[in-house]
């Protein structure tokens, strides 16, 4: 019911949502286009504006994302895997990303050319990364399981000595809220603050983009 009455009086929708399934629910029932503005499986509009900041830096496109198997590293999959990219996801054995997920992704690849490695080693992953991605170990909703995950994730905070690892012009990517000392170090987003703020930044100029290329469709 929801579904309907907003198709009537507003012309697209974005929803930030705890399950995927209520996402695909209200589109199904939509006659409007519906946005993916986060839910468990994906964050898209999010690596749009990762994807503007690599451009606007000038990267290379060796990522290395290091952290939880979430949906922040679901739609890393995603867009290296359509772009061509090489990616290594480097999680603690245990939060690997969806195997769904990995097989799209190895399917992409196969028509686009991408590298795809699934990993362990965080060491291993960013070693000449072009670019260095991660996001908070604690998503939304699971807050109660941060315990265990601080300890399940040592070694896995993007530090100065790891960082020594990547290319010399690495850049670093977070989506925030960052929580400094897990994830990341302090002295790293210092030193890379203008990368993550400007990566905030473009969420406001790809969404608008978004929109905009929705509505054209609508006219068509």
């Amino acid at each position: 019911d929801t579904a309907r009455v907003l198709s009537g009086m507003v012309d697209m929708a974005m929803l930030r949502v705890y399950k995927q399934s209520d996402l695909n629910e209200f589109a199904k029932f939509a006659t409007i286009p519906v946005i993916n503005g986060l839910s468990d499986e994906f964050h898209p509009v999010q690596l749009m504006a990762d994807f503007l900041t690599m451009k606007e830096r000038a990267s290379g496109e060796t990522i290395a994302y290091i952290g939880d198997g979430n949906n922040m590293a679901h739609s890393w999959l995603m867009l290296a895997s359509k772009m061509g990219f090489e990616i290594r996801v480097a999680t603690p054995k245990g939060y690997e990303p969806d195997r769904r997920i990995i097989e799209i992704a190895l399917q992409n690849a196969k028509i686009s050319g991408a590298k795809i490695s699934i990993l362990n080693d965080p060491k291993e992953a960013i070693s000449g990364a072009d670019v260095v991605a991660s996001d908070t170990w604690i998503s939304m909703g699971q807050e109660d399981e941060k315990e265990r995950k601080v300890k399940n994730f040592a070694g896995f905070c993007i530090d100065k000595k790891m960082m020594e690892l990547a290319h010399k012009k690495a850049i670093v990517l977070h989506c925030l809220p960052a929580y400094r000392g897990y994830e990341i170090s302090d002295e790293v987003f210092e030193a890379h603050a203008d990368e993550i703020f400007l990566e905030a930044q473009n969420r406001l100029h790809t969404q608008k983009g978004v929109m905009v290329w929705l509505d054209s469709k609508r006219n068509d």
